[in-house]
């Protein structure tokens, strides 16, 4: 079955105009140049790093929990006293407190691939930012490690929409060249809010009060209000609208996206989004999640989920444990602290601008020193920051534009939260082992748990080369014929592709003399 605008390419009928304003919007789209884009859609600009800063809040969370666990005052708090007198939260609670908020994710990622195709990216984002607020006063007035749990697990929902829906609506309302930055601004995102996280612990950590805990569970308060009431005023996606017949919605989007250009023509941008959808339609039906595993969306859907494995099984975890790490490798709890601050702030300007394997082999070869040589425990430390530079300065900011870019448009939203909701499950195995790996009281391997990650690192490494395609400079609608063409991860770079001739010609980009 062929969409209604598709011409064949032995068709000597002329063409119909929209599919001419179609082609015609998709040239000049992929001929726009970094500052062309940012001065006709600098509105999506503004709107995309509006929703991506939600994710502050999830980055923050996380990285405060697993540096919490260095906490004498937390621990006295929600931990136990182990023989030796230390206060420590065991590693089953460590498991579950962790494990938890990712449960919640799993339910927000499902749940916002249910809705936000019903209700759209704006007011599913509002509904889960008005839930976060609420989760707050739990973790706020926590007074035991089970009420501490349920805060996690109920905090997860609203958490598990900010992993997916940004990067979703990035793509779709943002030209080619643009969504590369503002698809891994997310992670920036991401990681400062880690950073903040570290600096507000650094803050407190000396109190002996409940104050040591409570004042950085209150700063969570600190974004999601002012993005509310933000979100409340941001335009639907253009793609969202014309999914559901709704052109004249669809115009009134993009024109609130874009800036007052007379060159700029807003029905043949809506065109090539008609023509993609149709092209969509043609290849595969329905938009059920299902139908994320039928056909050409198999592949894609393996992919997305692939990149986002990639993120949990590389040893990036290690980084959410840092002050953790360093506590128990065997530097004093404030150093450890201060080196985390440095970790996080390399970590966005590894963002703004792979070595991981040999990373991690290095930092579990330096677990073997004697206990008295404290430059080798300084030296793990310092391992750990470049690992966190060089992560996201690859792995950690790319997924998220490799997982807006390589699924269908109209299966985006669901094949993302199948994909991140893959992610967390892995997670939870992956925190289960790290906290049993660094606990003392558990197998205590201590930084030597890094050799373990570079095992994984190196699976990944095999398995990117053989099955990661480069979506660069390519539009959705020859993303989906070369996926309907079943052109290897190999050749996507060299492939000629003419959507709308309905051809595809495989040919080597020769090199020019």
């Amino acid at each position: 079955m062929t969409s209604p605008d598709t011409i064949e390419a032995n068709d000597d009928s002329p063409r119909k105009p929209s599919l001419v304003y179609g082609k015609t919007a998709a040239k000049q789209e992929q001929s726009m140049t970094l500052w062309q884009a940012v001065r006709l859609y600098p509105k999506a600009v503004g709107w995309s790093v509006l929703l991506s800063s939600t994710l502050i809040m999830e980055g923050y969370d996380l990285a405060l929990l697993g540096s919490m666990y260095a906490s004498t005052a937390f621990n006295q708090k929600f931990g136990e006293q182990a023989p030796s007198g230390k206060w420590t939260v065991p590693a089953s609670w460590q498991s579950a407190l962790s494990n938890g908020a990712r449960v919640g994710e799993v339910i927000g990622l499902l749940i916002n691939g249910l809705i936000s195709e019903r209700l759209g990216y704006r007011w599913t984002m509002v509904s889960a930012l008005a839930t976060m607020i609420a989760v707050i006063f739990i973790f706020f007035f926590a007074v035991n490690i089970e009420m501490l749990l349920a805060a996690e697990i109920l905090a997860g929902i609203p958490w598990g929409v900010f992993q997916t829906l940004p990067a979703s609506y990035a793509s779709e309302v943002c030209p080619v060249v643009l969504r590369p930055y503002l698809t891994t601004f997310i992670n920036m995102c991401w990681v400062f809010g880690q950073f903040v996280a570290v600096g507000v612990n650094r803050a407190s950590i000396q109190r002996e009060d409940q104050w040591a805990y409570r004042i950085p569970f209150a700063v969570q308060w600190v974004w999601p209000l002012p993005i509310l009431i933000g979100c409340l005023f941001a335009p639907e996606s253009p793609w969202w609208h014309v999914r559901r017949g709704d052109l004249a919605g669809a115009k009134r989007a993009l024109q609130r996206l874009t800036s007052s250009d007379p060159s700029f023509d807003p029905d043949a941008t809506i065109a090539m989004i008609q023509h993609t959808n149709e092209l969509e339609k043609s290849m595969t039906k329905g938009t059920r999640y299902k139908d994320c595993f039928k056909g050409v969306n198999l592949r894609r859907t393996e992919i997305v989920c692939g990149v986002w494995l990639v993120q949990t099984l590389c040893g990036q975890n290690l980084m959410g444990y840092f002050a953790y790490f360093c506590v128990q490798a065997g530097l004093p709890t404030v150093r450890s602290f201060d080196l985390s601050l440095v970790q996080y702030a390399l970590g966005v300007l590894g963002t703004l601008g792979s070595c991981l394997f040999i990373l991690l082999a290095i930092t579990g070869s330096l677990s073997f020193a004697p206990d008295e040589n404290s430059a080798a425990k300084w030296a793990i430390g310092v391992m750990l920051i470049i690992f966190t530079f060089c992560y996201d300065f690859t792995i950690g900011p790319v997924t998220y534009c490799l997982v807006s870019e390589l699924s269908s448009t109209r299966l985006k939203a669901k094949t993302i939260v199948l994909a991140r909701a893959g992610y967390n499950i892995s997670n939870i195995v992956v925190n289960v082992l790290t906290n049993y790996q660094l606990n003392s009281t558990a197998w205590d391997w201590e930084a030597r748990c890094a050799y373990f990650w570079a095992g994984t690192c190196l699976v990944c490494l095999v398995w990117s080369f053989f099955r990661m395609p480069e979506p660069k400079g390519r539009t959705y609608e020859e993303l989906d014929v070369l996926f309907e063409k079943r052109i290897s991860a190999r050749k996507f770079g060299s492939t000629v592709v003419d959507p709308y001739a309905d051809m595809v010609e495989i040919r080597e980009h020769q090199t020019k003399e």
